[in-house]
């Protein structure tokens, strides 16, 4: 996920036990820029530690909300939920990020739409963050370093300005392909406008006007509470899908498969699988047994909205399993 820092508030956290010990791995020189961190100190951004403080008071207060709504309003809140996802999982990453499919007009603005409801930066912003990610991932160039460790990776990197590996790295990738892209340039110029009304308007309005629900329980329901844990599964993806799991496709770099993460990311826990082979549209192996991102990439093809899907073909797969896998699968 991209923010508006990359680093942890306190340096030299204890680094995750993968980035420990890997002499003989080719992660080994990325330990050691990990351990460089704690000498480079990044200036703490305090209103991102006020606002993310704030916001997850209110989300804890929201849970007491939870018994006194109408189920129309907690459906709502979970259809929010689940578009705020898809503007994350299929728009920002598998689309914009990876080019692992083509998406017509209509749907990459409504990808779009969903991704302003996610709030986590504008679409070229995060693109920009995600692929410095995969390039020099497990660096001080990766915006959330999981080498830093698991708060560092979840939440910790927005609460400190950007490492300077991630912008002189960042700088020398190319992604004049996100600004050629009109829904993308209109997204970032009216990113603000749109925010307020896709993540905070919108889902609290409409409960309260077709059902009569309280504009209070409506806003701390379907926008605070479905904000911070769309944030928070999200950010697990950086954090746990990079140190809790197996690998059974690359046993020589940090992400890892992880069910869990699979469950609350819609489908973005098969993380080995996804390092491994970025461009695949499906970012996994398993396909319908349980990826909702794919799931609804597929309807749209269906649909004729979606394009050009790539994948990893099978022998590939079996190959690099049988090469660099942990043989866990």
């Amino acid at each position: 996920m991209s923010g508006p820092g990359a680093s942890c508030a306190v340096d030299g956290e204890t680094s995750s036990p993968f980035c420990e010990g890997r002499e003989e791995s080719p992660l080994a020189s990325k330990a050691e820029s990990s351990e460089g961190s704690a000498r480079y100190r990044q200036q703490i951004v305090w209103r991102n530690v006020v606002l993310m403080t704030l916001l997850h008071i209110g989300a804890v207060y929201s849970l007491c909300l939870i018994p006194k709504a109408q189920l129309l309003t907690l459906i709502w809140a979970y259809l929010c939920f689940l578009m705020t996802a898809l503007g994350v999982t299929a728009g920002a990453h598998r689309l914009w990020s990876h080019r692992s499919y083509k998406a017509k007009l209509p749907l990459r603005i409504f990808l779009a739409a969903a991704n302003s409801m996610a709030f986590q930066n504008d679409l070229f912003e995060w693109c920009r963050d995600h692929r410095v990610h995969h390039k020099y991932s497990e660096t001080d160039a990766d915006p959330h370093n999981a080498c830093r460790g698991f708060f560092f990776s979840h939440i910790g990197w927005l609460f400190v300005r950007k490492h300077r590996d991630v912008i002189e790295k960042g700088r020398k990738l190319d992604f004049t392909d996100l600004l050629d892209d009109p829904v993308v340039r209109f997204q970032r110029k009216y990113y603000k406008s749109s925010v307020v009304l896709m993540c905070f308007v919108i889902p609290t309005l409409v409960p309260w006007y077709i059902w009569g629900e309280s504009l209070w329980n409506s806003y701390f329901l379907a926008s605070i509470l479905r904000y911070t844990v769309s944030l928070n599964v999200t950010w697990l993806v950086n954090s746990a899908a990079h140190m809790y799991g197996n690998r059974p496709y690359d046993k020589y770099i940090s992400p890892r498969q992880n069910a869990f993460v699979t469950l609350g990311a819609i489908g973005e826990g098969f993380h080995n699988y996804h390092h491994t082979f970025p461009f695949d549209y499906s970012a996994s192996e398993l396909g319908l047994k349980f990826n909702p991102t794919t799931w609804f990439i597929d309807f749209m093809f269906w649909l004729g909205l979606v394009t050009d899907r790539k994948q990893a073909p099978k022998e590939m797969i079996l190959a690099r399993k049988e090469r660099t896998g942990d043989g866990s699968a």
